[in-house]
């Protein structure tokens, strides 16, 4: 055997062990701990859940664009499970941004609309104070002037609706960016951090530290006579990368006369996959959202509402097709 087929095997092996050592003591916890096994388990397929939920938008802002150019403004804040909470109320604020888009309304006027993503827990939080739901927002703002190097007018009204131009629009805009990974979600673990966790289970103790690449903070000055202010700037990486395609798909109503039920079929054309498994697909009564990371992105709103629970999936391997077939409620 060449020395180059001897250190590929090696390699391999380098990364085998951790995952065959990662599967060895999962059974062993399985059998020795099996409450540890089971809260382990249904952590991990939580944070996965939440890793893989879609943004939902909380409120929109109304601000007036100084420079570079002029104009208005739209910023969706939304809250979305894949960005953290901070740790404690001394930590930095995580935030998230989307790609800014320009528009043209009715009276054929051109504004800007931009997303910006927090944690759910953090909007929670904002909601039970005023002055907190505020700095909030200026948040919001000094995060687009920094991400997007321009100069915004610090007023600004919140409007009547929760959000400017679709979901399905501020979904795409920030699919289309380097997505915030999470610190402790198996999607994204290595076997070998999964290993200490399990470790740690088995100690009866957990490990609550999270890694989240950032930026330097930006402190926010509070105004004189105001009560003292948490919230720094945590600018979570989100670097532009190829905008994920939508994918030419079909539905289909499908009506049986013997039962007098009725159905959805969607036909997802997917020539860039290879396996069901690089797909993510969430579904509700109303809506379906289907995700291939850095490849395919698509929503759709139902035309009726179905039963999700009675979805069935398949992929077609040779014709790299994606079927998904739901009754109709």
């Amino acid at each position: 055997m060449s020395s180059m087929g001897c250190k590929v095997n090696r390699a391999a092996e380098e990364v085998l062990q951790p995952v065959n050592q990662f599967w060895s003591m999962l059974d062993d916890l399985s059998q020795n701990d099996p409450q540890s096994y089971q809260t382990f388990i249904k952590e991990q397929m939580k944070e996965g859940a939440d890793y893989f939920s879609p943004p939902q938008p909380d409120c929109c802002l109304c601000t007036d664009l100084l420079g570079p150019n002029k104009g208005s403004l739209y910023i969706n804040v939304c809250g979305w499970k894949r960005v953290p909470a901070p740790p404690n109320e001394n930590q930095p604020v995580p935030v998230f941004g989307g790609r800014m888009e320009t528009d043209t309304d009715e009276r054929g006027d051109h504004y800007s609309v931009v997303d910006v993503a927090f944690s759910p827990v953090v909007l929670l939080q904002a909601q039970r104070d005023r002055i907190e739901k505020d700095q909030v927002h200026l948040l919001a703002m000094s995060f687009i002037q920094q991400q997007h190097g321009l100069c915004l007018s610090q007023q600004y009204t919140v409007s009547s609706c929760k959000l400017k131009g679709s979901l399905e629009d501020m979904r795409r805009r920030l699919a289309s960016l380097k997505q915030p990974g999470p610190a402790t979600h198996t999607v994204s673990q290595t076997p070998a951090s999964l290993l200490q966790q399990i470790t740690s289970l088995g100690k009866g103790s957990s490990d609550d530290s999270t890694s989240v690449h950032s930026s330097t903070p930006d402190k926010h000055t509070s105004e004189p006579g105001e009560r003292s202010k948490k919230s720094l700037i945590q600018v979570i990486s989100s670097t532009v990368t190829s905008q994920p395609e939508r994918p030419e798909h079909q539905l289909t109503v499908h009506s049986e006369a013997s039962t007098h039920s009725r159905s959805l079929e969607l036909t997802v054309e997917l020539p860039k996959v290879q396996s069901i498994a690089g797909c993510h697909l969430s579904i509700s009564q109303d809506d379906v959202l289907l995700e291939v990371k850095d490849l395919y992105h698509l929503h759709l709103v139902f035309p009726e509402t179905v039963h999700e629970e009675s979805a069935l999936a398949t992929f077609d391997k040779k014709k790299q097709t994606l079927r998904l077939r739901v009754s109709i409620l």
